[in-house]
């Protein structure tokens, strides 16, 4: 009998057909999570970078905006607001689809010239931002996007993953 079993395990040993299929059969399921992985990763770095492609958007358009040109022609116009809606529809009536699925104007906010954001251009003497005027404003858009997963993370039970982002530009005003 056990002379039966060696010779069945030694015949196993020596056979060679099937093996590409065994090896295929360990190293696809991990080859699978780690295609995955990378799909997941690429694609929360790409919302990440169309988030900031709008708070960039947004920040450049509020700081080039000059309510008070348009007071004085009889209009009103709400930079922060058209801001807002370039950073996260891109155009300025804040129509269509958000940039991102899910990004909405709450999760925007578009400061210009609030307290505190500005500062001397020149300090005793010492030029610390090059400008005609004696002081320089900054204005900042925030934005902050839950992302929505593929499924990978929350398949590894990974919970939600909030990204954040800002840009700031100096005030122009033209």
């Amino acid at each position: 009998m056990i002379a039966s079993l060696y010779r069945h395990l030694h015949r196993f040993r020596h056979d060679r057909s099937g093996t590409a299929l065994v090896e295929m059969a360990l190293i696809a399921p991990l080859m699978l999570v780690l295609s995955a992985g990378v799909f997941e990763f690429g694609n929360l770095i790409h919302e990440k970078l169309l988030m900031e492609a709008g708070l960039s958007d947004g920040a450049r358009f509020a700081a080039r905006c000059n309510s008070q040109l348009y007071t004085n022609a009889g209009l009103t116009i709400d930079c922060a607001n058209i801001a807002t809606n370039i950073a996260v529809f891109g155009n300025a009536a804040g129509t269509g689809n958000a940039r991102v699925n899910g990004w909405q104007k709450a999760d925007v906010t578009v400061t210009i010239a609030a307290s505190g954001s500005c500062h001397d251009a020149v300090v005793a003497g010492v030029t610390q931002y090059r400008s005609t005027t004696a002081q320089v404003c900054i204005v900042r858009a925030a934005g902050t996007l839950d992302y929505s997963d593929v499924g990978m993370l929350s398949l590894l039970s990974i919970g939600p993953i909030t990204l954040n982002g800002f840009h700031e530009e100096r005030l122009i005003r033209f």
